[in-house]
């Protein structure tokens, strides 16, 4: 039969006995090796494990014998868990993070990790110590990131669904950039336990998929309380799967004129307005509305992200994890030494600006201040929604950019963040769906939606998916002369 499309059909082709996990995992590795040498999306394939997982899989979960690539932030017990950092390259965790346990207690396989900025922090997969990711749909430019080896590897078919974390975009902006569906859940609805932490009160992990329906499904999975996880919600999880196909006929949706501006080329804007006309449509209402702080949010988000990474990376020396050999003496100079030497210039960067809004003297100013701030734009955003059912705007200032055009200037790299960051900082949930191509690139439309909301999110994304084709696209495989 013809290759599945989605974890849907291939649940379906392998409960008809049309393919088996064993074939399944064949098909995928074959996938992995006809793309890998030209989008560099994996850190590690685990093609033993995976056939070894296949044999096995007898039970009747609902990710029964289906592949799926973990982003290399998250803790497996097969092969290795690096955060896209030389000071990890050896690291071998002992146990799985809860949400590689919820995947694999429904069946799914586990099939490698993927590649990602350096301690998830980046915006285009271009600060990974492993090399940087290429956008299947024009290997000249980034994928987006941080999640974007996962963002690739489902965009250009080597797997039908892979996780990703999100702090201010890790996950939407990789999928707009690639053309596929992301989804970052409500702050606390999924357990962080077993991830490697960047920013501990913004980080996310979450689904990217083909379809809004798949990604249901996974966060059907994933979510819930974990008492591993302090931070956890115990609000009920909703059949996110059944909410697909619901009429949206009614729904008041608001349109940030915050997203239209100026700062968002004119195509993008063009691009997403058809897609909004499309929700019309479908019934829905529209209301222009205005989030004046989102101009405080990029700053805000950075301001906090680079303290709280500051402080989560103290804990990388080379000595407890991932031990590296650095020849010394003294224990400050093996400190030196190892982070100095292994560290990568971003997370270098993380660790001087966090410091510094948090020593004495300036913790008052910067980081206080920056966290008050984060409150007003989360109230901000929780007023508006009380007018509207849902928010809709592009993800992205711009399609995926040239590879090489922003990593040597991180101010441009933050300001990647512009129209992610604002959901982030509120802790809401939300999603990129493709709605169209802008010079043969893809272009998200994002759904935010108030907080534990998330069935909002797929009722909205996959009544526009249904009605468009535009998820159905697929970039073609590069001949030799490209690669």
């Amino acid at each position: 039969m013809s290759k599945p499309q989605s974890i849907i059909e291939a649940r379906a082709a392998l409960e008809s006995g049309a393919l088996t996990p064993a074939s399944l995992v064949k098909q995928t590795l074959e996938n992995i090796d006809q793309w890998e040498e030209s989008l560099n999306a994996f850190i590690e394939t685990l093609p033993e494990e995976a056939q070894a997982q296949a044999a096995a899989t007898s039970q009747p979960g609902r990710l029964a014998g289906i592949p799926i690539a973990i982003k290399d932030i998250i803790c497996t017990v097969e092969g290795h868990t690096t955060a896209g950092s030389k000071i990890l390259q050896n690291f071998q965790a002992l146990f799985d993070a809860t949400v590689v346990k919820r995947l694999k207690r429904e069946g799914a396989i586990i099939i490698g990790k993927t590649n990602c900025d350096e301690f998830a922090m980046g915006a285009s997969n271009e600060y990974s110590a492993y090399g940087p990711v290429k956008n299947p749909w024009d290997l000249s430019r980034v994928p987006g990131g941080s999640s974007g080896g996962s963002a690739a590897a489902v965009a250009s078919g080597e797997v039908l669904a892979a996780l990703g974390s999100d702090t201010g975009g890790s996950i939407r902006l990789p999928a707009s950039f690639c053309g596929v569906v992301g989804l970052k859940p409500t702050y606390g609805r999924v357990s962080r336990f077993g991830v490697i932490a960047y920013a501990s009160s913004f980080d996310q992990v979450g689904p990217i998929t083909r379809t809004v329906k798949d990604a249901a499904l996974l966060l059907e999975i994933l979510a819930g309380q974990d008492d591993f996880d302090a931070t956890t919600s115990a609000e009920p999880v909703d059949s996110y799967v059944n909410e697909c196909g619901r009429d949206i006929k009614g729904l008041t949706i608001g349109l940030p004129q915050e997203y239209f501006g100026e700062e968002v080329h004119h195509e993008v804007v063009a691009t997403v307005s058809k897609a909004i006309k499309q929700l019309e449509a479908l019934g829905a209402k529209t209301k222009k509305i205005s989030l004046p702080l989102m101009s405080a949010a990029v700053p805000t988000y950075y301001l906090l992200v680079k303290a709280e990474a500051s402080s989560n990376l103290a804990r990388y020396d080379g000595l407890r994890f991932g031990q590296v050999d650095v020849p010394s003496k003294k224990l400050l100079e093996q400190y030196l030494q190892t982070r100095g030497k292994y560290f990568g210039p971003e997370v270098k960067r993380s660790i001087l600006m966090g410091t510094y809004v948090l020593s004495a003297g300036y913790g008052e100013a910067w980081y206080k201040q920056a966290s008050r701030v984060r409150t007003l734009i989360r109230r901000e955003f929780q007023a508006a929604l009380k007018d509207v059912d849902i928010i809709a705007g592009p993800v992205a200032a711009e399609v995926a950019f040239p590879l090489g055009s922003k990593a040597a200037d991180p101010l441009q790299m933050y300001l990647a963040d512009l129209l992610t960051g604002p959901a982030s900082v509120a802790g809401l949930p939300a999603m990129s769906v493709p709605c169209g191509f802008t010079n043969g690139l893809p272009v998200g439309l994002q759904l935010i939606a108030p907080h534990f909301q998330e069935e909002l999110l797929f009722r909205v994304g996959h009544a526009y998916e249904q009605a468009t084709d535009w998820h159905q696209q697929r970039p073609k495989l590069p001949s030799a002369e490209n690669k």
